[in-house]
């Protein structure tokens, strides 16, 4: 998940990550002052009463809205279960509308739903530490962040969610799975995962847990390189960032090595700021809208990095931000970017809640690289395709420090040496 800059209401969401039936032929419910008076009562809350007796000024030629009244009734009339619930169909049709688009990141939160997403944009929720997003319609992990309870127990990016706690996620959004997933600190959530490098389904048990990681690592490796390692971009990566900085440039390294994989993302505008300390001048990344228009965030603080050599390492679980970090400096030329395909999460969402304290999350633009090159969808193509990051030396003991040799680490050295 990752904010625009406060000037506008919008959210971008890096990978969490439900529908609407509204009247009209678009974002209309909640937009228009006249249409908003129709429809609640003096306490700021839908009426639907308001809702069925506007039926009337419903009727366009060009979408047959009599067809949605004529399957109210049916519903109302012939449903086995009496009385049917007038308020839930209402928020049914609703989620119904958005998840028309066929965009999974835009998404209708009826009042109790929008009220537990709004709780977990500001981070204090406790859960497994995963991002995950959908992908083909199926539910993945994009990443799960270091040393959290998902990676502890053994879940790992490309991880196909089938189910969760025994029940199918088919068909559901990232939304829905996030909450059913997130719970109290100590309690256990068993997703059954598809891999590909395994038969069957898998049935990880993961104890939920407080997510708080620190998102900067870095260390001096052989050679004189300096490694940064930096797992996702939240409200603490920017300090943890300058800190990392400052100490790394006192070393005097002749090249660093930029781990970004399995980064989910974060906050935009550090992502901005860390694409940055290598951007010399123009834009970090372009902001394309529907009619075309671009809005350029232009690279901002300081720039220590513009003449290091840089190797980027990139997964399948690179993910927005850290995918705009990568495409930038790959466009100018800072870095080599190395390693697999990153996963194509490049859409801005605008989150707005509503009078009756339902919500909407929509898709309003997508992010290009410097270069215009698409992010959402697409990904970032590594400069040097690396396509095993890991290999295991199963002639050591497991608790060797070369037990699991880093392949992605092991090249970026050999590069830059």
């Amino acid at each position: 998940m990752t904010i625009v800059p406060q000037k506008r209401k919008s959210i971008l969401f890096f990978s969490l990550l439900m529908a609407v039936f509204a009247f009209g032929g678009g974002y209309l419910f909640g937009s228009a002052n006249g249409l908003h008076s129709e429809l609640v009562n003096a306490q700021g809350q839908v009426e639907i009463a308001k809702v069925v007796n506007f039926y009337g000024n419903t009727r366009s030629e060009e979408v047959e809205f009599d067809q949605f009244w004529e399957v109210w009734d049916m519903v109302k009339d012939k449903h086995v279960n009496q009385p049917v619930d007038d308020t839930a169909l209402f928020y049914g049709a609703m989620e119904g509308l958005v998840a028309g688009l066929d965009d999974p990141y835009s998404v209708y939160f009826p009042p109790t739903d929008a009220k537990e997403f709004t709780e977990s944009l500001s981070g204090e929720f406790e859960g497994i530490g995963a991002q995950i997003g959908l992908k083909d319609n199926q539910l993945v992990v994009i990443a799960p962040l270091e040393k959290s309870p998902a990676m502890l127990a053994g879940i790992k990016t490309n991880d196909k969610i089938m189910t969760i706690d025994s029940e199918a996620t088919y068909g559901i959004t990232v939304e829905e799975a996030v909450t059913r997933i997130r719970g109290p600190q100590g309690t256990d959530v068993i997703l059954g995962v598809s891999r590909e490098s395994e038969e069957g389904i898998l049935d990880i048990t993961i104890t939920r847990d407080t997510i708080n990681i620190p998102t900067i690592n870095w260390e001096m490796k052989e050679s004189n390189l300096a490694y940064l390692r930096i797992s996702h971009f939240n409200e603490d990566t920017l300090d943890e960032f300058y800190e990392a900085v400052g100490n790394i440039m006192i070393e005097e390294p002749r090249g660093l090595i930029l781990d970004l994989r399995s980064n989910p993302g974060g906050f935009l505008e550090t992502s901005v700021i860390v694409a940055s300390e290598w951007v010399e001048d123009g834009a970090v990344v372009l902001e394309e809208f529907k009619d075309g228009n671009r809005e350029s965030y232009m690279r901002k603080g300081t720039k220590r990095f513009v003449d290091m050599p840089t190797i980027v390492l990139v997964d399948g679980g690179t993910a927005s931000g850290s995918e705009i970090v990568a495409g930038a400096l790959q466009d100018y030329g800072k870095a080599t970017v190395v390693g697999t395909q990153t996963f194509g999460k490049g859409s801005v969402q605008e989150f707005e809640i509503l009078p009756d304290g339902s919500a909407i999350k929509i898709t309003i633009a997508k992010w290009l690289t410097p270069d215009a090159r698409a992010i959402d969808g697409v990904g970032i193509t590594p400069d040097i395709v690396l396509e095993e990051m890991i290999e295991i030396n199963e002639d050591l003991p497991e608790d060797h420090k070369e037990y699991i040799i880093d392949l992605g680490l092991k090249k970026a050295i050999e590069l830059l040496e």
